[in-house]
């Protein structure tokens, strides 16, 4: 079986030191080899990101991977999804890539429930290009592009992804790497849209971790119902991105519904080619 460390690769990594990234880089990786010990083939494993500091975690899991655009990444993963049901589709995305540019395509993956898993990398600004505001930054953000505080509130991306039609909807915390792990695991097990907002804070331009440490705690199955929906909200407004003194981590939403393929594809059989099977195909059409 695959160790972790036998899913990393020869490239260099070139993430900050005390970068929230590699918390979730850690945490994948350690799913990935837990889900193959439990019978995951990682030969159909797809990994897709996009643009800034996170998407370079495409090339350090030695997995199938495919670099997209600037929010972007929802696309192609539902393209790969729907070309090969069988393969288990993994996207990567930072905040400002998801939630700024790409909004409107997480909202309709989410709206559809595409069977795919959706981590998102929330620094809370946009950290390649050396600290801009993103939609999660908290209002009176100080940074290049609003030097004199950001007027905006923050968007609330938990709430809005529960409204959306997600059906596994989650909050993790790249400190506590157990739990995020889990939540990873339980994702890609999850048959449906799931996806994780990740509290990764950018060492270098905004620093959150002591924020971050005196607020957060973990939801249980105790003290939260994650079937509730309405429970479910009640959760996601607790912290604003800004605003509240606890914030919870954990699993805020679960619902089995039919997926999108199922939808799509129910009563049609997919094209499934074998190895040598493509060049006949492209010769013909081509």
């Amino acid at each position: 079986m695959t160790t972790p460390k036998e899913l990393g690769t020869y490239a260099q990594n070139t993430w900050c030191p005390g970068c929230g990234n590699f918390g979730i880089l850690a945490s994948i990786k350690k799913a990935l080899a837990d889900l193959e010990n439990d019978g995951l083939d990682l030969n159909k494993v797809a990994i897709v990101s996009g643009i800034g500091c996170h998407a370079k975690i495409a090339d350090y899991i030695n997995v199938n991977s495919f670099y997209s655009i600037h929010g972007r990444v929802p696309p192609p993963m539902t393209g790969i999804k729907l070309a090969n049901p069988d393969l288990t589709v993994i996207g990567h995305a930072g905040d400002g890539d998801a939630y700024g540019e790409g909004i409107e395509h997480l909202i309709f993956s989410a709206k559809r429930n595409i069977d795919m898993t959706f981590i998102v990398h929330n620094n809370r600004i946009y950290g390649l290009t050396t600290g801009q505001f993103t939609p999660t930054s908290p209002s009176g953000f100080k940074g290049r592009s609003t030097p004199k505080g950001s007027p905006e509130d923050p968007l609330n991306p938990v709430e809005l992804m529960i409204s959306a039609g997600a059906t596994f909807v989650a909050r993790g915390y790249t400190k506590n790497m157990k739990q995020l792990q889990s939540l990873i695991k339980a994702a890609i097990n999850h048959k449906g849209f799931s996806f994780i907002d990740v509290l990764q804070p950018c060492f270098t331009f905004f620093n959150t971790y002591d924020y971050y440490n005196e607020r957060v705690y973990e939801l249980t199955e105790q003290d939260h119902d994650a079937s509730d929906r309405n429970l479910a909200f009640v959760k996601a407004r607790e912290w604003a991105y800004g605003e509240g003194e606890r914030i919870p981590i954990g699993l805020f939403y679960q619902v089995k519904k039919p997926t999108y393929g199922e939808r799509l594809l129910a009563g049609r059989v997919p094209v499934r080619l074998t190895p040598g099977d493509i060049r006949p195909v492209l010769e013909k059409h081509i």
